[in-house]
C-alpha cells in the first residue's frame, strides 16, 4: 500500500539532484512511500492509496543521532548543579552511573530505554546509535548491548568507557578483559566498538588495542576523542580508520588536517559542551577544511541529558558558526555518514521513509524559534510513530 505525504509547503530531501541547493528543496511537494521506502518525490497532488496532509508545513528527513548512551539508571542532577557552580567536568563521574545501572533490573532498564527512545521520536529522531558502557563488567555490558538491540540496529559496545573501580590500579588487566571475554560476549549484539581515548580514561596504546580487537571481531570503529583537551584521540581515530571521531572539542591544526584527509566523520556534541561549560568545537574550521561533520545529542545522565536534536542544531548555529543548512545536514545526512549508512538521513527514492513534519513553514524555525516544540509528526519507516495531538498531521 502506498502513502503520500501531500500538501508539503517546503520539502528538504538532502539530495541536490531533486531540488534547490544543497538541501535539495522541493516546494509545494508530495512525498510517496511504499513498504517503508521512499518511492517518489514530486509536486503536490501525487496519487497514492492513502494520504497524509502536511497542511503546507515543512517536512525534513528524520534526525539521525549517531551518538547516544540511552540505557542507564540513576540521576546526576547534583553533579550538573555543581558544574554550574564552577566545578570542572571529569570523566570519572561515569562510575556513579555504573553503580546505579548495575543495580537496576532488566525490566527497569528496558523501560527507561523505551521512555527515552519515545522522547527522541517526539523530538524527530528517527534513527539512533546507542552505546553500552554503564556496567563495565561482562554480564552487565552484554545485558546493555542486548537491551540496546531491542531499540536500534546500531548498537555500540563501549566497555572501554572508563576504568571500573575494581580495576582502578590495573588498567592493562581491564583492557585485556575488554578485548577478550567482554568483547566476545557483546559482539553478537553490536555493530560497533568505541573507546574513550582521553586523560582519565584510556591512553592511545590502550585505545588502539581495543579498536584492533573490535575490528578483528567484525565490528566497526568509533572513538570518543579530544573532549577534555588536546590529545591523540582524533589521530588514533584517523589512523585506525574509524567511522567517527566524537566530541572534537579541542583540535590542533594537524587534527583538522588528518580528519580532512580521511573518511572519518567529526561528530560534534554541542549539548555536552553546553552542559559541561566546555568551549564549543570550531565547526566552521572543520567544514571549511572539507571535513564531514555530524551532530549528535550524546544523551547521557552526566553531561548531556537531552534527546533534543533541535537544541543541538540551535547551539551549532549560535555557538559553532554553522549555517542553518549545514547544521540541518549534519543532524541528518551527517549522522547517517557517521554510521556509514545510505538508507537514512535523506528523502530520496530508495531511502527509508523517515521524515519529520515541522509545525513551521521552514526548517529555519528550528533556530529562529529555539526551544519550541516544533515537531508536528514523526514518520518512521513509512508509519506515523508520533503526532502532536493539537499540531499533528491529518490522515
Amino acid at each position: 500500500m502506498s502513502t503520500a505525504v501531500d500538501n508539503i509547503g517546503l520539502l528538504v530531501t538532502n539530495d541536490p539532484g531533486l531540488g534547490e541547493g544543497p538541501l535539495g528543496i522541493v516546494r509545494d511537494a508530495s512525498l510517496v512511500f511504499e513498504d517503508g521506502t521512499v518511492v517518489a518525490v514530486g509536486s503536490a497532488g501525487a496519487a497514492a492509496d492513502q494520504r497524509i496532509d502536511a497542511g503546507g508545513r515543512c517536512v525534513i528527513p528524520g534526525f539521525v543521532d549517531s551518538h547516544t548512551h540511552l540505557i542507564f539508571a540513576g540521576d546526576r542532577a547534583a553533579e550538573f548543579a555543581a558544574r554550574m557552580a564552577g566545578e570542572p567536568y571529569a570523566a570519572g563521574g561515569i562510575r556513579a552511573t555504573v553503580a546505579s545501572t548495575r543495580a537496576a533490573s532488566d525490566e527497569e532498564l528496558r523501560e527507561l530505554g523505551r521512555i527515552r527512545r519515545r522522547d527522541a521520536i517526539r523530538a524527530g529522531i528517527t534513527h539512533m546509535e546507542l552505546k553500552s558502557g554503564y556496567a563495565l563488567d561482562v554480564p552487565g555490558e552484554r545485558r546493555l548491548c542486548e537491551l540496546g538491540a531491542e531499540l536500534t540496529d546500531d548498537v555500540t559496545f563501549l566497555g572501554a568507557h572508563v576504568l571500573p573501580t575494581e580495576y582502578e590500579h590495573r588498567p592493562d588487566d581491564y583492557v585485556d578483559l575488554v578485548c577478550g571475554e567482554m568483547l566476545e560476549a557483546c559482539a553478537p549484539h553490536a555493530r560497533w566498538i568505541d573507546v574513550f581515548c582521553e586523560r582519565g580514561a584510556f591512553d592511545p596504546d590502550q585505545s588502539r588495542a581495543v579498536l584492533d580487537a573490535g575490528r578483528r571481531a567484525g565490528l566497526g570503529l568509533r572513538v570518543h576523542a579530544n573532549q577534555l583537551g588536546l590529545g591523540r584521540g582524533v589521530q588514533v581515530a584517523v589512523e585506525m580508520q574509524a567511522a567517527s571521531a566524537d566530541h572534537c572539542t579541542h583540535l590542533s591544526a594537524s587534527d583538522v588536517d588528518a580528519l580532512a584527509s580521511s573518511d572519518t566523520v567529526a561528530t560534534l556534541l554541542p549539548a555536552t559542551d553546553f552542559s559541561t561549560r566546555q568551549p564549543y568545537p570550531d565547526a566552521r574550521r572543520l567544514i571549511d577544511a572539507g571535513v564531514t561533520v555530524a551532530l549528535g545529542t550524546n544523551c547521557n545522565p552526566g553531561s548531556s541529558y537531552t534527546t533534543s536534536m533541535s537544541f543541538c542544531i540551535a547551539l551549532a548555529v549560535r555557538e559553532m558558526r554553522m549555517t542553518a543548512e549545514e547544521a540541518l545536514t549534519a543532524a541528518t545526512l551527517g549522522g547517517a555518514r557517521a554510521l556509514r549508512r545510505d538508507d537514512v538521513g535523506s528523502l530520496r527514492p530508495g531511502a527509508r521513509a523517515d521524515a519529520v513534519v515541522l509545525s513551521a513553514p521552514s526548517y529555519l524555525h528550528i533556530i529562529y524559534r529555539a526551544g519550541m516544540p516544533l515537531v508536528a509528526a514523526t514518520i518512521v519507516g513509512g508509519s506515523v510513530a508520533w503526532a502532536h495531538p493539537e499540531l499533528g498531521v491529518k490522515t
